[in-house]
């Protein structure tokens, strides 16, 4: 059990809903409580399919078909999240817009790179080593349920906020983003480093 709250803690906590929620300040001031919470669902399912897939054959897909080293994937997420860290120190939260589109794309283009990006993946292939099959598919899918539904409470929260006190509101998330940037850097340079250690222990 305290395996499973370990491995369910930190998908959670790579997902992050109150990141979430600055990636898609856009997103969450445009659209209507029902759309959002439409277009947030199918994102999470694809997120979630993903996320199983790579926590039951994580392994393969890199040494089989890709024929390469998921120490090589790390390094390259690692540097890509890194990146982004960047952006958000130097523009904030219109670092990233992706309000593009109608739903259905705009479902794909928060699954990815929002949802699904090197830190979820790797956790996702790390939770399918650490427990069997079933278990870790249930673990992410479980993770993933919980980061939806606590963007949706904020999604909630927001709106209510919003109308009585907007500059507050505005000034609190371009705060929270530049703050999350240390967030998104420390886990890029310990990715790349993560990365590193297993392929200088190779040789």
């Amino acid at each position: 059990m305290p395996d499973l709250i370990e491995s369910t803690t930190l998908m959670l906590v790579l997902l992050n809903p109150f990141l979430i929620l600055v990636y898609l300040v856009d997103v969450v001031e445009k659209l209507e409580r029902r759309s959002f919470a439409q277009v947030m669902l199918r994102a999470g399912l694809i997120a979630a399919i993903v996320f199983s897939c790579f926590s039951l054959v994580g392994d393969a897909i890199f040494s089989e078909l890709l024929h390469a080293e998921f120490a090589s994937f790390q390094i390259f997420g690692g540097i890509a999240f890194l990146l982004i860290g960047l952006q958000f120190v130097f523009k904030g939260p219109t670092a990233i817009e992706i309000l593009r589109g109608d739903s259905a794309q705009l479902a794909g283009a928060i699954a990815m790179p929002v949802l699904i990006g090197p830190g979820t993946i790797s956790a996702s292939v790390l939770i399918g080593k650490r427990h069997d099959s079933w278990t870790g598919c249930a673990v992410v899918m479980a993770a993933t349920a919980g980061a939806v539904l606590l963007v949706l409470v904020l999604k909630r929260l927001h709106d209510f906020v919003r109308p009585r006190n907007e500059p507050l509101v505005q000034r609190s998330v371009e705060v929270t983003g530049r703050i999350v940037a240390l967030y998104i850097g420390t886990v890029a340079v310990d990715m790349i480093m993560q990365g590193t250690r297993t392929w200088v222990e190779k040789f």
